[in-house]
């Protein structure tokens, strides 16, 4: 697999702008599955691996996808997600032409069995739970258990005829697009990738987790640039003013925090990024929610019912952003810093 560093990011606007006007979506949108594909035809998902000092690049078209559309973003991610793992684990021959997804989480009870194996062929049973955008892609990375008791890579084919689709307890408004389903195995084949563990231990794990912030960070500088248009215009109202003040200080901070993420990275990709990103992806979410209270409340409910663009990312935004686990995530980067020498915070 080649992963380029440069492509045409004019070509990926252009892509990004159609897809973002278009009228909202009642049903399935199939639109969706479509760009993704001209995006994988035009090679714009080959972005630079984390760690190899174009990380911020990687991000920044992370956020530039996820400021059009969440759903586009959720699976772009997820896909691109996908590709790293795989170069990183040693299994850039498995990818193709398939978009791919990664689905780890892992609920009490829903989990994926490993049930025998041979080499790196493997047979699977059980459930997999929130198989994001399964009704989109062509192959995902799972996370599966052996007899190790420690979760084991997979690769598999959603066609598969030994793999059933359960998607009537999805009934979600926000992200209802991607379509979150539960997928049951019945003696399903995969295709085991890396070893026992290695999808948790590996330093790329928490590189991706900061990919989520960027992409948290670009649907709400594409909030943001609404009430910025709404400031411009003759005679703009003072209390609008003060909402881009506050939105400009959020945003501020939650990109320089991002920045240095990014380059904290790329000088040790191969070191425990676990802080770093811990304490990005709070500072992100905190200024997000602040952008969606501030827009909200400076432009009213017009953008809400008239812009489709608008109206998604408001809808999505909330509900995308819920990939982070609030204070369970603040109480483990509380934990760490507690380890931290005094004077970490001087300027």
């Amino acid at each position: 697999m080649s992963i380029i560093q440069d492509f045409n990011l004019s070509n990926l606007d252009s892509l990004l702008r159609t897809f973002s006007e278009r009228p909202q979506a009642l049903n399935l949108d199939t639109k969706l599955a479509q760009l993704m594909q001209a995006l994988l035809a035009d090679h714009l998902d080959l972005l630079p691996l984390p760690g190899q000092g174009h990380t911020l690049q990687r991000w920044q078209t992370l956020a530039r996808v996820a400021g059009c559309d969440l759903a586009l973003a959720k699976l772009y991610e997820g896909h691109t997600d996908a590709l790293a793992i795989l170069a990183e684990c040693g299994s850039a021959h498995l990818v193709g032409d398939a978009i791919w997804g990664v689905w780890a989480a892992e609920p009490p009870d829903a989990r994926a069995r490993v049930v025998s194996r041979e080499g790196d062929q493997v047979r699977l049973a059980g459930r997999k739970a929130w198989c994001s955008g399964a009704l989109q892609i062509d192959r995902a990375l799972i996370t599966a258990w052996g007899d190790d008791d420690q979760p084991q890579l997979v690769a598999i084919e959603l066609a598969h005829t030994r793999q059933r689709l359960h998607i009537d307890n999805w009934q979600a408004v926000g992200m209802g697009t991607t379509t979150s389903v539960e997928i049951e195995f019945d003696d399903a084949p995969g295709i085991a990738v890396g070893q026992p563990g290695q999808y948790l231990s590996r330093p790329g794990f928490w590189h991706g987790g900061a990919g989520i912030a960027a992409c948290w960070y670009g649907a709400a500088e594409a909030l943001a640039d609404y009430l910025r248009e709404q400031c411009r215009k003759p005679r703009p109202d003072p209390h609008a003013q003060a909402h881009l003040g506050a939105v400009d200080a959020a945003l501020y901070g939650a990109r320089a925090a991002l920045r240095e993420c990014a380059a904290w990275i790329d000088r040790q990709p191969t070191a425990d990024a676990s802080f770093e990103v811990r304490r990005a992806r709070a500072q992100v979410e905190q200024a997000v929610e602040q952008v969606i209270r501030h827009v909200g409340r400076a432009l009213g409910a017009t953008p809400f019912c008239r812009s489709s663009h608008f109206a998604r990312l408001s809808a999505d935004l909330p509900v995308f952003l819920r990939q982070s686990h609030a204070e369970r995530d603040l109480a483990a980067l509380g934990q760490q810093l507690a380890q931290v020498p005094a004077g970490a915070w001087q300027l």
